[in-house]
């Protein structure tokens, strides 16, 4: 199962926590200290509760815990400060609070995906299999330079069954072909999708089947 929220997806089979396409190398006990405040979100989790779950037969000190919050917040891109995913309930625990989503796994087969692109006035970007962030951020996929556009404003998630936009929570939200969208919504070929003041047209091509032989 995976599940995305933020600008990143974690897959829990894979045990494997991507943010805007990339891998984040974290250590397993803070993929489990992921998992379970994903796992209880909205729910607060107390520190027994999280001491119990991630260091069973052993002793640590609270700061230990703080220090692994941290890096989990480091490694999602949350602060402490104004969390948007991650929140401290001082003297008690913490819960996730922000959106989650599920997305069914990708089949990564080459023939198995469509072929996907994104036209940005002269520019034509290749979408492969995965997650693609539409954003003002120098490191996002699909780069828009535009004062309207969230740093991360939208991704689209790309696998066999088609492809899938959703908004990030950004500040002038994201439209499709005229309308704002709230939730994961389905992209079909040819739609327009405005960030800011920029249109983005989207492209679905058929994959390519194999050439049939000619009998002469």
């Amino acid at each position: 199962m995976r599940q995305a929220f933020g600008d990143c997806v974690f897959d829990r089979d894979r045990r494997e926590l991507t943010r805007q396409g990339s891998i984040v190398h974290g250590a397993p006990k803070l993929l489990a200290l992921l998992e379970l405040l994903l796992d209880a979100a909205p729910r607060a989790v107390t520190k027994e509760e999280i001491h119990k779950a991630i260091w069973p037969d052993t002793f640590v000190a609270d700061a230990t815990l703080t220090s692994l919050i941290a890096e989990l917040r480091t490694a999602i891109g949350d602060e402490a400060r104004t969390p948007k995913l991650v929140r401290t309930i001082h003297g008690y625990g913490y819960a996730f609070v922000g959106d989650i989503s599920l997305e069914r796994q990708l089949d990564r087969r080459p023939d198995a995906v469509t072929a996907c692109r994104i036209i940005l006035g002269e520019r034509e970007i290749v979408l492969a299999a995965g997650v693609h962030i539409i954003g003002r951020s120098p490191d996002a996929a699909i780069y828009v330079d535009d004062g309207g556009v969230s740093r991360h404003h939208a991704r689209i998630s790309i696998d066999a069954s088609g492809a899938v936009l959703e908004d990030l929570g950004s500040k002038n939200g994201t439209v499709l072909d005229g309308r704002t969208i709230d939730r994961p919504t389905p992209l079909a070929d040819g739609v327009r999708i405005v960030v800011g003041a920029t249109a983005l047209k989207f492209r679905s091509l058929t994959p390519l089947t194999t050439t049939d032989t000619v009998v002469r």
